[in-house]
Parts: structure tokens; sequence; C-alpha cells
């Protein structure tokens, strides 16, 4: 049964990421960046933890979720702001890279030592999960404070690519799954949230476009994120009480008609009147 959900949720992860790959480049930063990142591969990763483990598990492994997402939007803060600190130097994009991944280590670091304090003195994993959404909102917003240029991509993303990222995300949230099951699930989803597919878009747009598309579409991203984090509050709940087909439906629904869409509808028109 472990062995089944591990490969199950991993092989939805991978085909997902692949096809969500290519909503920035088609639709431009603001409509792929925070559409393209609506709930795609914690659906499996939620739904496999729920196979796998019990109720408590799966509360700790989705209440982290919200934090990591906070995470992940200041891996792409990274992105928004050092470039234009690198121009003029060598390897832009490998320096970018390479402190965008520190940050993100360094962050998850501290966020599972604060979890652990936390739990220790007597949160629980509801609230835990409450203040990460809150976190995320407020970083979300000031990233987005400032309307950045969100282009189309002009040149295709290679194919190869497109490969590895569906394979780095299938990794990731396969790795979510089995981790869960092996009473990890605070590291479970951390690595649920691994920015596999915020990593490679970012490096796929900035070979493909330049570095001006990522930046345009990092804010957005972030944005889209919070998304994430809603579904995997709402799926603590919805999961063990309606199943896992019901219950992700449902968890899907809230977040993308109660963030996802209105969230986009509010930046298109801020770049419009902007």
């Amino acid at each position: 049964m472990l062995a089944s959900s591990v490969i199950f949720s991993a092989l939805i992860a991978g085909v997902i990421a692949i096809l969500v790959t290519l909503a920035i480049e088609r639709w431009g930063g603001l409509t792929g960046g925070l559409l393209g990142t609506m709930p795609s591969t914690i659906v499996p990763a939620a739904a496999g933890i729920s196979l796998a483990g019990d109720q408590a598990l799966l509360n700790q492994s989705l209440a982290i979720i919200p934090l990591g997402m906070l995470i992940n939007g200041l891996f792409l803060a990274v992105w928004i702001y050092l470039p234009p600190k690198l121009e003029g130097k060598n390897s832009p994009l490998l320096l970018t890279t390479f402190v965008a991944l520190l940050v993100w280590f360094l962050f998850g670091m501290v966020m599972l030592q604060g979890v652990d304090f936390a739990i220790d003195n007597g949160m629980t994993t509801w609230q835990i999960g409450f203040l990460g959404l809150v976190l995320l909102i407020v970083l979300a917003l000031v990233m987005n404070w400032k309307v950045q240029p969100t282009p189309k991509g002009k040149q295709p993303v290679a194919g190869s690519v497109l490969l590895i990222r569906g394979s780095a995300a299938a990794f990731a949230i396969g790795a979510a799954v089995w981790l869960s099951a092996q009473g990890q699930p605070f590291v479970a989803g951390l690595a649920a949230v691994f920015p596999a597919i915020f990593l490679t878009s970012m490096v796929a747009l900035w070979l493909a476009q330049g570095p001006t598309v990522p930046r345009g579409a990092a804010g957005p991203m972030a944005m889209g994120g919070v998304s994430v984090a809603i579904y995997a509050l709402v799926a603590m709940y919805s999961l063990p009480a309606w199943g896992v087909v019901f219950g992700s439906l449902a968890a899907w629904l809230i977040a993308v008609f109660g963030w996802s869409f209105p969230a986009f509808l509010l930046l298109r028109k801020r770049v419009t009147t902007d």
C-alpha cells in the first residue's frame, strides 16, 4: 500500500508539474504565474499522505505547508530583488539560484526547529497552519505591492527542461509521502513544498527568455502560492471527513475560487490601472 501510494502520488505530481510549466511562457508572468500556481502537486501529495498515514500524521504534514509556502515566497523574493544587483557580474543566474536555495534551506531549518518548539509549548497543528497562512499572505502582498513588468516568453522552453522539472516534482512528492509514513510528518510537509516547480520555472525561463520574465512572474507566483496553503488547511478537515476524492475536490475548489481567481482579478486590475 505504501509503495503504491508513493508511486501514484509521484507520477501524478510529475505530470501536473510538466503541464503547468508552460503557463508562464504562454500567458505571461501575471496570468501564468498566479493561475499556474493553483494547487497542483499538493493534491496527490495530500492524498498520498492521507492513504499512507493516520489522522494525526496527516494534520501534522499539512499544517507545515503554509509555513513551507512562506519559505517558498522568500525563495521567490530573491528572484525579484537580487538580479538587479548582479547586473554586470559573472554568472548572475548561478548566483541567484545559489542564494535562493540557501535562503530556502536556512529558513527551512529554522522553521522545523520553530515548529518543534511550538508543539512542545502547546500550539496545535491548526494554530501553526493558520499562523503560516497569515504570514504568507503578508509576504505575498509585500512582494506584489510594487507592480513588476510581466511579459510573455518569446522562446519555447526546451522539452528536456520540462522533463527535468516533472522528475524533480515527482521525486519531492514521492519523498514527502514516504517520509510521512516513516513518522516524519514535519519533514514530509517541508519536502512536499520543496520549490522544485519554482526553481525549474525560474531557471528555465531565465535561460529561454532572460531575467525579466522570471522576475515578473515571481510576485504573482508567491500570491498564487497562498492557494496551496489554503488547500492544505481545508484538506486537514475535508480528506478525513469526505474521503480522498471528494475531500480533495472540495479543498481545491475552495482554494481556487476563494483565493486564486480573486487574487488574479485584483492583480490584473492593478497592472491595468498602473
